[in-house]
C-alpha cells in the first residue's frame, strides 16, 4: 500500500520536469531492440522481465526483438514502494528454470546497481550459461555498486529521483507514457 493519496501523486506530477516524451522513449527501445537483436538472435534467449518497474519498457522492447524468444519473470525489490532502496527482498525467484539458458534480464532502471547485480549473480548461481542485462534508464551519477554493469540501456537520466514508464512514485504513475523528474 502507497504512503501518499492519489492527490498527492497527481501534485507531484504537476511539479515534475519531464525527461523524455513518448516519441523520445519509442526511438531509444527503437535502438535497444536493434542492438540486443544483432547480439542475442541466434543465442535463444529467455527474456526476464523484473517485476513490477519493467513491466511497461519490456511490453514495449518485445515486439522490437526481431527472433523467437521465450519470456518469464521474476521479482525482486529493494524499494517497496519507496524512494530510496533497503534489504534485497525476492518476491519471486526466476520462472521459468534458467539452468541452461542465455537470459536477457529487462529492468527499467539502473540507479545504484545492487538489486540489478543480485539478480544477475542470482541467475548465474541458479546456473544460466550466459547472462547479459537491459535497462530503459541509466541514471547518471559515480555511485554505482562495485561490479554492476549493464549490456544494453536506452536512455541516460539525471540523478533525481524519475517516474514514468513503468517506473513509480510511491507506488503511483507507472502507467505514464513518459519519463518525468519529481520537482523542486
Amino acid at each position: 500500500m502507497s504512503d501518499i493519496t492519489p492527490e498527492h501523486a497527481q501534485a507531484a506530477l504537476a511539479k515534475a520536469e519531464l525527461l523524455y516524451s513518448s516519441e523520445q522513449i519509442d526511438r531509444a527501445l527503437d535502438g535497444l531492440g536493434e542492438a540486443i537483436t544483432r547480439e542475442l538472435a541466434r543465442r535463444d534467449p529467455m527474456v526476464l522481465v523484473v517485476m513490477n518497474g519493467a513491466l511497461v519498457a519490456a511490453a514495449h522492447l518485445l515486439g522490437r526483438l526481431r527472433f523467437p524468444l521465450r519470456v518469464g519473470y521474476l521479482h525482486a525489490t529493494r524499494y517497496r514502494g519507496d524512494t530510496r532502496g533497503g534489504a534485497m527482498h525476492w518476491v519471486a525467484p526466476p520462472r521459468p528454470d534458467v539452468r541452461g539458458q542465455t537470459v536477457l534480464v529487462v529492468d527499467d532502471i539502473l540507479d545504484e546497481g545492487d538489486t540489478l547485480k543480485a539478480i544477475l549473480d542470482e541467475l548465474r548461481r541458479l546456473g544460466a550459461t550466459a547472462v547479459y542485462s537491459a535497462v530503459l534508464v541509466e541514471k547518471r551519477h559515480d555511485r554505482k555498486a562495485p561490479g554492476s554493469t549493464v549490456d544494453f540501456i536506452g536512455l541516460e537520466v539525471p540523478d533525481r529521483y524519475v517516474f514514468g514508464f513503468g517506473m513509480d512514485y510511491h507506488d503511483y504513475w507507472r502507467n505514464l507514457p513518459a519519463i518525468y523528474a519529481v520537482g523542486g
